[in-house]
């Protein structure tokens, strides 16, 4: 689903504008950043949690020329599902 998949549902299941529920999303996606950003973490209840975490420095190979090159650590998003969703979701692999 992409965001204009999701503001028809929101605003179908809110019962509110398309719209209204583009600038709720829009707002939650700018506030989850800004914390983020800020070294904070956002819970959602029955969703999961959204955090910081630190990706440690590490060699790779630039695929044009072979050459070894040092990647440096640095921050970036990382999400936990609540166990809720990993209890909606699971099933048997097929």
């Amino acid at each position: 689903m992409n965001k204009q998949g999701l503001v028809e549902a929101i605003s179908e299941k809110a019962k509110i504008s398309k719209a209204r529920a583009a600038a709720v999303i829009d707002a939650i996606a700018a506030i989850v950043q800004e914390e983020l950003a800020g070294d904070g973490e956002v819970f959602f209840m029955g969703l999961g949690k959204f955090r910081t975490g630190i990706k440690a420095e590490r060699m790779a190979r630039n695929p044009h020329t072979g050459e070894r090159m040092k990647i440096p650590a640095r921050r970036c998003p990382k999400f936990t599902a609540a166990k809720a969703l990993k209890e909606a979701v699971a099933r048997e692999a097929e």
